[in-house]
């Protein structure tokens, strides 16, 4: 891109950047805003502030602020975070689960437990059969389309409606994403 040779010449064409080759204060030699700051230099600064603020907890004002955006801009919010990438999406998941390992040890023993709590004494050997052949034939189809598929409970096993079983007859196959919608509402359809 040309990018017009002094901050005089950026502000008559109305241009937001200048470049003129040689070195800021600190070094860079980068685009500059017709302000006068090294893009470079603005990115450190954002970076440093970034880091700065991570550490301090969030004002509950701060965080008000932040539901009320969320809630008059939900669809916008819910649309850029379903059009990350798919590897920046795994790098996040991954970086918070290493910053939380408490969380996702409580979780997954909490899952394990209420599957565990939700398969009844009762079931012969051949339903333990159909329930893995389920397991395996979501993870089958996965592998053939290349789309998550997931074990879904019909009625799910934690509701404030109703409470479900872990049995082959409460089970279904669908999409990681239609499971994410449906939740753990109950689908009469």
């Amino acid at each position: 891109m040309d990018y017009p040779k002094t901050r005089k010449e950026a502000k008559e064409l109305g241009a937001k950047y200048y470049f003129t080759g040689e070195p800021c204060t600190r070094g860079h030699i980068a685009p500059r805003k017709t302000k006068g700051v090294c893009t470079e230099c603005m990115k450190e600064d954002w970076t440093a502030d970034n880091l700065r603020r991570a550490d301090n907890p969030k004002s509950e004002a701060a965080k008000a602020a932040g539901r009320r955006y969320y809630e008059k801009n939900k669809d916008l919010v819910l649309a850029k975070a379903n059009n990350q990438p798919k590897e920046k999406v795994s790098v996040y998941k991954l970086a918070w689960k290493d910053r939380n390992p408490d969380y996702v040890q409580v979780s997954v023993s909490m899952r394990r437990r209420r599957l565990r709590h939700a398969t009844p004494n009762w079931l012969t050997t051949e339903h333990k059969k159909q329930i893995w052949e389920m397991y395996l034939a979501a993870r089958d189809l996965t592998r053939r389309t290349k789309v998550k598929h997931v074990v879904d409970h019909i009625i799910p096993l934690r509701s404030e409606v109703v409470c479900g079983l872990h049995v082959p007859w409460n089970l279904q196959i669908m999409t990681h994403n239609e499971n994410c919608a449906k939740s753990n509402r109950l689908d009469t359809e």
